[in-house]
């Protein structure tokens, strides 16, 4: 991994851990906020504690040496509930304001997953694959 590499690949994971964690504490504290969004969306409020308590997890996931295929696991999950979020906010008709974190946070969750260092992947070079 080059030099290069390493460093986009700290910047974007830094920056979506501190995004994810900060987003799943308030998902988790249930502020104001997140719950008149959750609201809007149609969604009910325990989805906001499912989201919280998993985007936590992911952020541990990722940040962790080791564990490739939990990496993986996290870095879908943060995928499917950012794509998630901006779908449903462009369903709802929001503003561009409304559903660009999800978009940030999903380029972010792209380009660490992107640019990953060879042993937070799985090895698939294994001859019983």
């Amino acid at each position: 991994m080059t030099k290069r590499n390493k460093i986009i690949y700290w910047i974007a994971t830094i920056w979506l851990a501190l995004g994810m964690l900060s987003t799943g504490i308030v998902q988790l504290l249930k502020l104001k906020e997140e719950v008149d969004m959750m609201t809007n969306l149609g969604y009910p409020l325990y989805f906001l504690t499912i989201l919280g308590v998993w985007k936590i997890l992911g952020v541990v996931a990722v940040l962790i040496p080791k564990f490739p295929i939990l990496k993986e696991w996290a870095y879908a999950g943060f995928f499917f509930a950012m794509s998630g979020a901006v779908f449903s906010h462009v369903a709802n008709g929001d503003g561009v304001k409304d559903f660009f974190g999800p978009i940030l946070l999903l380029i972010l969750t792209f380009v660490s997953w992107y640019f990953r260092p060879e042993d937070r992947k799985i090895n698939l070079n294994h001859s019983s694959l």
